[in-house]
This record gives structure tokens, sequence and C-alpha cells, in this order.
């Protein structure tokens, strides 16, 4: 029979009056999958015919018609080409599908009738003691069976127009079209079909707003998958020829950042997914780039094949037709060209991440000193989850309590928040980094089988695996929590024992409340053998300080909170791959996109998506729990009036705050093979970037203004807070939620993050942001290992930087000052001349090579460049605390651990992040590291070097507050830091205050180490004397005698330690230049690290 004559059948047939049901059923087993989750269309989409094609003038079989069909469903908009042929096979698909649910409802129905009437399975029969329900078991009389089909007298109609013109045929195959399409898109149950999703190319990911906007959907071919069960006979693509048995047919979903793959347009559990990231040049001419996806010439013309390659992945994909080949490579391309991502192409510094913030796009920030500020809000954040927390860093304690006293904040606790969201719906996903046991002592393997305890649904991996990696040196670094991809934190912070603490930088805790059993920590006297009876005391109170901790760390809002979760996401997948390819109950991830509208809709319309009930999908759907729609924001290019500093005068100027990166990067010599993309910047005639495009740059000079004009964004910054202009409170731990411009950059790798090559966009954001400023930096990092140019062993040039800006300084006769804090002494176990201290060392050892030993260090080569005036620019200095053990215990003393990683340029820019200043943090191909380039675009008042001077809102509070609190300044003297370089500030008070307490330290404890004790030898003889003196000592000589005896004229005066120590003001001293200067500290032959290659170290 043929097509028409199958039709008119079914015309004729379809206007019978329909039988009435045998049965009263209000029960129906659907065999759509739609009945199975949340449906693709909420409400009906919207269809028109656009055009129909013409056929040859022999020819105007309406069969052959092609129609542009454009669909309409919210804001997405797509395009369409089907011939009328497809909508035949369309209407033949809907008619069987009618067909298998009234049957199987008639099924149903007879099988409760003869459960009614006694026979069958008895276990719905109704007693005669039961209430009868005759609602229940009503004849449908609505004739309902009738509305789960297009009645075929529609399609008839497309398929025989009546006869004409050429034109006339095309005209009434149009209406026909039209009319055809009204049926079925007017029935929200055929539209929800997986026929029509089908032809109109929708999925569940199509409308989901934090996928992006819809592009191309249709079935491909893979090989690369394992092999799919399928849940119905599906058949495969139109011809059988491109198949074969290793070839499986899969839904493809492209989106802005990524490829993903379904095994039908229902379902919502990824089979695979292909991230977009940076691709490299054609090492064949600079100019040529390595596309995303490439045709293939097949040796069978008959196989459509194309591939997409994308960080270590390369897979192959076939269609139906070349044409279709086409048309898939064209897009996947174009989806990564558009602004403001452009995943493929470096941005500013070689980063994944575009710069956020240029336009009002909810970008902000927010900074945290020290680990209560930072627990607290993180402990805020994770209770107020609805459907997704990321988390990942070096060492994650699950009994780690957020908030403290402990005894009152027991729900606090780190394993209770999460099994308290996770019993919510609230998905989890963890990623430890995988330590070398006889290395570290951080025990991963416990945490993840904590962690797994919990509940079902937090997943948990341990990357990276050594043996198949070969990666035994390098470490997974970053520290980043997640929640909804609303908020996200990042820094120096692990949520580990020893990170909690204070302003006030304690030593000791006698009630045991604040830091209890093992998180009374000190790694420099001793490492924990386990960590499974946490409340078990490692140290004894009585007789050792534990070590304070300086952190700092930050949140983010809007976009640069979904870079991070990118970032994650990446990783995530990386580790699935490696580490669990066949576990199911491990779930690939998909990014968030950040939605700019009007990008696909004219700004005129009205915008109404947030209105829309959310999809519910099912929390066990690994396409993504659903954050909140208001979490979700609404990004308008707008025309943003920034301002910045014209260099004479310190007033403002209306120009790009994202402006000069890096002069002239070629000394790098760790040189990345990207490019920045040309739409975030340009270069001047020197190669010198210039300015972020589109902000043009002003020649106008003003005072300082920045307008702030109501948007339709304006709800994001009401979130939780109303918009209001928060003063600087120059001494708290927690600083002001500032809009700002944010821009995300990392170190990776292929073993770390599967990327094709590494990238060091912290790298390059230290040099550049350390050429680009005109006043000061000030720097707090765990580690200071960098090399000049030359330098053949340390790759980094974060110190060639520094030498260049400083000659430069000098050259020009300006004021300029470089201040960096470190730990006085690296965080490692062991005393200095302890056989199992190589490790602390060695690290001393190559740090002070970068200060001021050996030709390379920066303090000997400025000193030959410029004399003694070099003290002038740049200057070291360490955190220290005392305070006296339990009862009347002795005073102790122990350095306050800094462990930020922190720069601050001009009080206008921040860096923030995890990357310590050495090789291992910054090259990329090492550790792995996460940061973020925070600037300003508010600002308050100040001043530099005696002139006025307009600070960034959130560098300027934070850099206060560090201040404040290493200074030991009341609030009543905060104005003595507002000029960071004038010489009050940085000689009369900075550099005086660390002299004077390194002083009384020295007078009352002589601890270690500092510039008196030049050799290991010198160091045995003074723990000898302290142990003598005192009955015993800490492994940095930090116990006070009971009496100081100094003598004044000719006579020994006896006072309290404690007494003198109150002369310490906050908790500076200076860096200890001259310690161990008589030593070579790298490891010795007879030492294990001598056998260890020397790049673990620095």
């Amino acid at each position: 029979m043929s097509t028409e004559k199958f039709l008119a059948a079914e015309t004729e047939r379809s206007h019978k009056p329909a039988p009435l049901s045998s049965s009263r059923s209000s029960f129906r087993l659907s065999c759509d999958a739609t009945s199975l989750g949340a449906s693709v269309f909420e409400e009906l989409p919207m269809a028109t015919i656009a055009s129909v094609s013409r056929p040859d003038v022999g020819d105007i079989t309406p069969l052959l018609l092609s129609y542009v069909i454009e669909v309409q469903y919210r804001q997405f908009k797509w395009r369409l080409l089907k011939k009328a042929s497809q909508v035949v096979y369309l209407h033949l698909a809907l008619k069987k599908r009618a067909i298998i649910k009234e049957f199987q409802e008639k099924q149903e129905q007879v099988k409760e009738w003869l459960q009614y009437i006694g026979i069958g399975d008895h276990t719905g029969v109704m007693h005669q003691g039961d209430d009868s329900d005759d609602e229940a078991l009503q004849f449908p009389h609505d004739g309902s069976s009738r509305h789960r089909y297009v009645p075929s007298s529609a399609a008839l109609s497309i398929i025989r127009p009546s006869l004409g013109g050429q034109q006339t045929v095309a005209d009434k195959a149009k209406v026909a079209m039209q009319g055809y399409l009204n049926h079925f898109l007017g029935n929200l149950d055929i539209v929800n079909s997986r026929e029509v999703c089908k032809f109109l190319k929708v999925s569940k990911l199509s409308f989901e707003q934090e996928y992006g906007p819809k592009l191309k959907e249709d079935y491909l071919l893979v090989k690369h998958l394992p092999k799919i069960s399928r849940k119905d006979d599906a058949e495969c693509l139109p011809c059988p020829r491109f198949c074969n048995n290793n070839w499986q047919k899969v839904w493809a979903v492209l989106k802005p950042g990524f490829l993903a793959f379904l095994e039908d347009p229902l379902d919502t559990e990824l089979l695979d997914i292909i991230i977009f990231d940076i691709l490299p040049f054609s090492h064949k001419t600079s100019e040529e780039k390595i596309l995303l996806a490439q045709e293939l010439k097949e040796h069978n013309p008959l196989w459509c094949t194309f591939r997409v390659s994308c960080g270590n992945r390369s897979i192959r994909l076939r269609t139906s037709s070349s044409s279709e080949v086409k048309d898939w490579v064209c897009a996947i391309n174009d989806s990564v060209q558009k602004p403001p991502e452009g995943w493929c192409h470096p941005h500013r510094y070689g980063s994944f991440a575009a710069p956020r913030g240029v336009t009002e796009d909810g970008s902000e920030a927010q900074w945290f000193i020290d680990g209560q500020a930072a627990f607290d809000a993180i402990a805020s954040a994770l209770e107020k989850a609805k459907s997704e927390i990321l988390i990942t860093g070096w060492w994650l304690c699950p009994e780690l309590y957020l908030r403290r006293p402990f005894q009152d904040h027991s729900s606090s606790r780190l394993d209770a928040l999460l099994e308290a969201k996770a019993k919510e719906g609230v998905q989890i996903y963890i990623l430890l980094y995988k330590e070398v046991s006889i290395a570290l002592k951080i025990n991963s393997s416990y945490s993840k089988r904590r962690l797994l305890l919990i509940h079902e649904n937090v997943r948990v991996m341990r990357c990276p695996d050594h043996l198949t990696t070969g990666v035994y040196y390098w470490s997974h670094h970053e520290k980043i929590v997640i929640v909804d991809h609303r908020i996200c934190f990042i820094g120096g912070l692990d949520l580990c024992f020893g990170r909690y603490d204070t302003v006030e930088h304690k030593v000791e805790d006698s009630s045991c409340l604040i830091w209890p059993g093992k998180d009374y920590y000190n790694p420099r006297e001793s490492e924990p053998n386990s960590w499974e009876d946490m409340m078990k005391d490692e140290l004894d109170r009585k007789r050792y300080p534990r070590m304070p901790w300086h952190d700092v760390h930050c949140a983010l809002w809007g976009p640069p909170c979904r870079d991070v979760a990118r970032h994650f996401v990446q990783r995530w997948n990386h580790a699935k791959r490696s580490k669990a390819p066949n576990q199911e109950a491990i779930p690939l991830l998909m990014p968030h996109h950040h939605m700019v509208i009007p990008h696909y809709m004219g700004r005129s319309e009205a915008i109404n998506i947030f209105d829309d009930k959310k999809k519910n999908l099912n929390k066990q759907d690994n396409v993504s729990s659903q954050s909140p729609s208001e979490d979700i924001p609404l990004l308008l290019p707008l025309d943003s009036q920034v301002v910045n500093v014209d260099e004479s005068d310190g007033q403002m100027k209306r120009y790009s705050p994202l402006q000069p990166t890096v002069a002239n990067e070629t000394w790098l010599s760790h040189q990345s093979t990207v490019e920045p993309k040309d739409d975030d910047l340009h270069m001047d005639d020197n190669g010198n970037d210039l300015m972020i495009s589109g902000l043009e740059a002003s020649e106008t000079s003003g005072q300082m203004t920045h307008s702030h004009e109501p948007s339709s964004v304006e709800w994001w910054e009401s979130q939780e807070r109303g918009y209001q202009d928060t003063p600087i409170d120059e001494t708290a731990q927690v600083g002001p939620r500032t809009s700002c411009n944010c821009q995300i950059i990392r170190s990776v790798s292929q073993w770390s993050a599967g990327t094709n090559q590494a990238e060091e966009s912290i790298h390059r954001a230290y040099c550049s942001l350390i050429e680009r400023a005109e006043h000061f930096i000030y720097i707090e990092n765990q580690f200071f290992i960098s090399g000049l140019k030359g330098d053949a062993t340390i790759q980094n040039r974060v110190l060639e930087a520094l030498f260049n800006r400083i000659l430069k300084a000098h050259k020009e006769k300006k004021c300029f000052r470089v201040i960096i804090v470190l730990p006085l002494i690296p965080g490692f176990q062991g005393g200095l001349d302890d056989g199992g201290a190589a490790t602390v060392r060695a690290i001393m050892h190559w740090q002070y090579q970068t200060i001021c030993r050996g030709e390379n260090s920066i303090l000997q080569s400025l000193n030959a460049a410029i004399g003694p005036k070099t003290f002038e620019y740049i200057s070291f200095y360490g955190l220290r605390a005392y305070g006296r053990l339990v009862g009347t215990g002795p005073p102790v003393t122990s350095q306050v651990y800094v462990h930020s990683k922190l720069m601050i340029v001009d009080d206008r820019i921040a860096l923030i992040g995890s990357a310590n200043i050495n090789d291992r943090s910054l090259l990329g191909s090492r550790d792995s590291e996460i940061g973020v380039v925070i600037e300003d675009i508010e600002y308050v008042d100040s001043s530099m070097n005696g002139k006025p001077w307009s600070a960034g809102k959130f560098s300027y509070a934070l850099r206060l507050s560090l201040w404040s609190e290493h200074l030991g300044l009341r609030a009543e003297d905060i104005s003595q830091i507002h000029d960071p370089v004038a010489d009050k500030t940085y000689k009369d008070l900075w550099m005086k205050t660390a002299m004077e307490n390194t002083l009384i330290y020295q007078d009352v404890f002589a601890c270690v180490p500092n510039d008196q004790i030049h050799s290991r030898a010198i160091f045995r003889q003074k723990m000898s004397q302290s142990r003598e003196k005192n009955g015993y000592t800490t492994i940095e000589l930090g116990v006070a005698p009971k009496v100081l005896e100094t003598q004044e004229n000719g006579k020994v005066i006896s006072t309290d330690p404690m007494d003198r120590l109150k002369s310490v003001k906050g908790f500076l001293v200076c860096f200890p230049l001259e310690f161990m200067r008589e030593e070579d500290l790298r490891p010795m032959f007879h030492e294990g690290e001598f056998y260890a290659s020397r790049e673990v170290f620095y």
C-alpha cells in the first residue's frame, strides 16, 4: 500500500466514532519515556514555515519539497530544514506510538476488570468491606485516545495538495505544512513524545538555562563508547551502510562550552562529554590554528566522518551525509568563537577564562582573613545549598569543625554539614589529592572512607593514580568549595586540621574548646601518625605551642564562580575517565554557562525566563542538579563607565581597569605556545598589552566617579543583601562584598586536568601585574623561590619581574616599594639539625638562593646594580606570636605560619589563590593550582607617597586589615597606614615595628631562625643551652626562662618575660637573612632526599 493510500485509509478511520472503553481504570502504564522524568516542553512551542523550496519545473512532486521551519520556545529560537517525506515518517511514527499506547492501555483495563470480577491476580481485588471508589473505575468518555496522534487528514494534505503551477503548489504546500505543525504543536503530550523531540531536534538539555543557548542537536554515530544497553529497539541512522558492530547511535548536544552525548533526546544520563578548552597553535606556521572539529576523508565515500579533538581526547563521529558533516564541523567550530568565552582561545595571561565584570554581569568578590572568618562563611554557604556542592583540596578532614567553640557548634562539623545536605537531596562531589603515603601523612584514604559512609549522594574520588600516570612528585593543590554554581571559595585554606585560627593567633588552648584533639597542630614539632581518633591530642599542651596559621581566602559570585566550577568539572571528568571509567555511581559532570541575553533575542523583548518554573529533574539524573533560578545571573552587555587613574596626578580617567598586562613577555623562559585571544586585548608596536576590547580609552581626565546605573541585573546585587555603599571596616576579618573585574587563572596540564598543553596563567599574571605596578607591591606567600633571567635551574620569572621593576623605579628616581611576608621557616617536621629534616633544609636553601645568597638572588643583584639603596625598594618579613601555656606554664613562642598566596598591587589589584611562588605552582606542568585576579572598579580616596590616590575598595580594605593585624594597630590608628609607600609608614612604622619585635623575641627566647646563628654547630650549641636553662625546649627554641636576667650599670636585674613581651606590637618580625649563611643546606648523599629529583623542593 502506498503512503498516500495508507494515509487516506487512516483519515477515513479517524472520522469514525471511537468505541467505548471496556474499562473504568484511572491508571495508565505509558510506554513513553517522558513519564519517567520532567518533560522537555513545559508549554507549547511555536513554529512557522519560513520558506518552501521550489522543485524543478518538470518535477512538482510534493514529497520532494523542502521546508525551512522556524521554531521558538520561550527565549530559544532555532531553524530546521525538513522534507515532506520526513514529516510523513513523523506522522507514521506518531501513529505507531498511539496504537501501542492504546493497546497497552486496553491490556491494563482488561487486567483490572479481571481483578474486579475476581479472576486473575487478586492483589488488587476489592472486598466487600472496602470502600468503593466509583470515580476510579469510570469509563473515559472523552475520547482521549483520539488526541494521542495527529489526524491523517492533516498529513494527507501535505503530500496531495491541489494541482496548479509551481508557485501554487509551493504556496499550498506551505499552508498544508503549517496546518500539520499546528496540529501536533497544539498538544503538549504529543510535543513531549520522543518522536516529536527527534523531529524538532530538542532534548532535555536544550532549554536548561544554565547550559547556555540551544545550538545543534541530532543523532550521531560514535565508536569510542562501551556497548550501550538500549532501552528500546531504537533504529540506527537512516541508512544502515554507516553502521557496523563497533559504531553506536547517540544523541549529540552541542552547547557553547561542550559537546555532550546522551542515549536519546529524553535521556538525562551523560554517556560522554567533551569540554572545550584552549587549543594549541599549529606547528606548521605561527598563524595557522588547529580546529576543534575537522572533516575526515575516509577510504569509503559512504562513510561521512569528522573528528573532534580537545585536550588529550580525540574522537571520531559519523553522520548520514557529507552535508551534515559540514554542518556539524561548522557549528562546533563556531560555538567556541563567540564572545565572551571563546573557550578554545587563550585569554589574557593565557588563561582559559575570560575577564569578567567588564560589563555589569554580577561579578562580585569578598575576602576573608584567617580561618575563623573563612570557615564560618563556608559553613553558611553549605547550609544554604539547594542542589550541588563541589569540593576539592590538597587535604580534607571530615571531622573538621567550621565554627568554634566546637561544643556549641556540633552541627558545623564538615561531615555533619554534608550529611544534612545529602539527605535533602543535594548532590556532593569531592576530589581529594591522593598523596604518596611515604612522603605525606594526610591520609586521604581515611578521608575518602569517612566521606563515602555519609550518604549515597556523596561521591568521592582520589587522584592521581600514581602507577598509571607516573606522577609521584606533583600534587593537586587547589582549595575550592562551590555551592550551587552560585558562590565559590578559593584561596589558601584547606578544610583540614590546623587551619582554623583567629586574629589573636594564640599559641595555646588550655580549655581544648577552640582546637580540640589533633586540631591543636604544630607540624614543626610532630605530624600525627593517625588522623582517625581526631579528639585525641597529639601534642602535649603543657609543653608545646600550636603553630598559629595565617591565611587569606575569598568568595566569588557570578561568572567567575562558574569559571571555577568549569575548572572543577574538567578535573572531575578527567579523574572519572582515568580512575572510575566503568563506575556508574561516579557520573560525568557538565559545566554551567554564563547566560548572556540578548545573544539570541532582541533586548526590547520581555525577558521572563526566571518566572518560569524550573524543571524538576530526578535527583539521580546526571545532567545536573538544578540551582535556584535566582542564582543564574542575567548578563546584559551594557556600556560600562569604568575608571582608572592618570599616572601624573592620581586622578581618574575613563578607560578599562583591565588594561596593560605584561610588557614584552619574551624573557619568560618557560614560554607558553598559546597567545591571548584578540578579543581580550590589543597590542602596541612593542607587543605590550594595552586594552580590553569594548572599552575605549578616553583622553579626558577628571575627579573619581563611578556611575551605578540601574539595570536588569540589579536583582543579582540584591541577593542575600540589598545594594548599598558599604563603608570599609579597616580592621575586619571579612571584607565588603564588592563589584569588581575578575579573571580566573590556573596552573594545569595533561596529568592534572587532561589539557593538551600546560597552562601557566598564574605565572603570567604575577609577572604582568608586577610589570604594571606603579607604586608598590605587597606579597604574602608560603614560599618564595624564583629565578632571574639566565637562571637555568629555576624557571619561573617572578623574581625577574620584580628586579626589572625596581631597576625601572630607580632609574626614574621614583618611590617604589616591594614588601614580602613569608614563613620564618618551612612548616615541615624536624629540627634544623635533625637527620629527618632534609626537606626543611632543602627548601630553605632554594629560598635563600632566591632572596640573598648567590649571584642570582635579588638582593645581591640589586646591591650590585643600585648599592645600599636596595632596602629602600624591597624588604622581607615574617610573623611571630607568643603566649603562656596551660596554667602557670612557661611563656612560649611560635612563628605564625604564613600560608596565604596573595599579592596586592597599588591598592587596586589583588591576586588571591592557592599557588605558591615556586616552580611547582607556577609552571603549570607540575602542581595544579587555581587563583583569581581581582581588579577594583569602586574607589575610595586615599594617598600614595603623599599625593591623592584613588584606592580600590576591595584591595585597599584587604591591605588595611592585614596590616592592622600584623602591626597590632587599633581602629583609631589605621590612618597611619593609609599611605603604604610614604616614609612615615614604610620606615617609621612598618620597618621599625618589625625590628623592635625581632629584638624583643631575641632577648626573651633567642628563638630560631635568627641572624646570630650562622651554622649548624652554633645551632646545636644554642639548643643545648636552652635545654639546660629551661629543662626542655621546642624545635624553634621557643621556651622562655622563668626569669629574664639583664645587666644595667653592673647590676643584675630580673624581670618577668611576659612583662618584656608586652612591648611586642602585633606579629611582624624581620626575616632572618643571615640565618645559616655558612651552611650548604642541600641534601647530603646519606639522606634519602639526595636521591629524589631536586625539582620536588622548588
